[in-house]
């Protein structure tokens, strides 16, 4: 079971930055995916997923009409874009899988499966 995740780094606030996350087949076939990052000193948060089919997704307040979530079946990826980043996104960004259906508000608890996270750095 592995997850993945890659593309972060620094960017200048405003900027836009692509998060991907690569997963090994066992766990990507049927799994709904998420991202959800994390700061020092601020719990784990929930920040987006995507169903195993594509659709639907779903994104909690701080990522709509910014990030948008998405997956490649044929690539055992899915990819995080985000736009418009403050330093209020600066975080260690974290995918994951759950095994389960379709449950949104299940995922503000968290996901089954995770993987390394990568760093988003926000700053001029």
């Amino acid at each position: 079971v592995q997850l993945q995740a890659s593309g972060g780094g620094l960017v200048q606030p405003g900027g836009p930055l692509t998060l991907s996350c690569a997963a090994s087949g066992d766990i990507f076939i049927n799994h709904v995916m998420g991202w959800f990052r994390q700061t020092p000193g601020k719990g784990r948060e929930f920040v987006a997923a995507v169903s195993w089919v594509g659709r639907p997704t779903f994104y909690v307040d701080l990522a709509k009409g910014r990030f948008t979530i998405s997956r490649d079946n044929d690539k055992n990826m899915v990819t995080l874009q985000m736009n418009g980043l403050t330093a209020e996104d600066m975080a260690v960004y974290y995918c994951a899988a759950d095994r389960g259906t379709w449950a949104p508000l299940k995922y503000y608890g968290g996901m089954d499966y995770w993987g390394k996270g990568t760093q988003v750095t926000v700053s001029s």
